[in-house]
């Protein structure tokens, strides 16, 4: 988890969340919070607001010009984006402490993160001495991955930084012959490969995984799935892994609802966490 002084949620309600990153207070949307009122009155250094189309929005108030945020070995670059983020999912910090514990039992694993952004799982995977291989769709976001990797100290890290559609990476990389020890992902609801190749997660993740099933099927060691698309609950994520890659619901592999807990000890959903082993 984040140290309070990196990272803390103090807010939430009326769709909205206000954060602390690094010092800086973020106001933006939230679809979760929908339900629920603030509980207090909000004075943020940056806000952002979505256009009337709901994709792209606009930025009230300036980013620290040299905004960093650590958590254990791994120091994030954080930025504004047209699309509400800042470069971080917060709610992904318990997420890498569990690969940093899978990697202690697993030495020099070669691992696939695909969906990687810009590299928390990559990096926390690395500093436990990971073999990474890091793929994403957008070719601006692996550079920002790449310059988290500088920052934190690993660009000499074995590292591959991978520009292209997860789907045809995969299948190119059974293809091949080359085989991993763990995979972790964290597919969008909806999105675009490399080449503009359309992505639907109700479509697209049950291929995806059984191609990922037998690219891990001769050394599994662990698996990571994270979701955040409507429809996807823990019952459905688990039922998921248990069809498509191992086999049977006796495979060992449990999803949670991912939460961030706010400083008033309220929970705010975050999506869907699913882990093999369940350790």
């Amino acid at each position: 988890m984040f140290d309070t002084d990196q990272y803390e949620l103090l807010d939430f309600g009326n769709g909205r969340k206000l954060e602390r990153f690094a010092g800086t207070t973020v106001d933006r949307p939230c679809p979760a919070a929908e339900s629920v009122g603030p509980q207090g009155r909000w004075t943020p250094d940056l806000k952002f607001e979505r256009n009337s189309k709901g994709d792209e929005g606009k930025w009230r108030g300036a980013a620290p010009e040299a905004w960093r945020l650590q958590h254990d070995e791994v120091t994030f670059q954080l930025r504004n984006t047209p699309f509400g983020h800042v470069g971080i999912f917060p709610e992904q910090a318990e997420n890498w402490d569990w690969i940093a514990r899978q990697m202690q039992r697993c030495k020099g694993a070669k691992v696939l993160n695909l969906f990687a952004y810009t590299g928390g799982s990559t990096l926390a995977a690395a500093a436990a001495g990971a073999d990474v291989t890091h793929v994403d769709a957008a070719k601006n976001v692996v550079a920002w991955a790449r310059n988290n990797a500088a920052e934190s100290g690993l660009e000499e890290a074995p590292i591959r930084w991978i520009h292209e559609d997860a789907r045809k990476f995969v299948q190119r990389e059974l293809k091949r012959g080359n085989r991993y020890d763990a995979v972790i992902l964290d597919p969008p609801t909806y999105g675009h490969g490399a080449n503009g190749e359309p992505w639907r997660i109700a479509r697209d993740l049950a291929p995806l995984l059984m191609n990922l099933a037998e690219l891990t099927e001769a050394n599994r060691q662990f698996m990571l799935l994270t979701c955040h698309s409507p429809g996807f609950g823990p019952a459905e994520v688990e039922a998921l892994l248990a069809d498509c890659v191992f086999g049977t619901c006796q495979c060992n592999a449990r999803a949670t609802r991912a939460q961030l807990l706010c400083h008033d000890n309220r929970r705010l959903d975050c999506g869907v966490a699913a882990r093999w082993p369940n350790l």
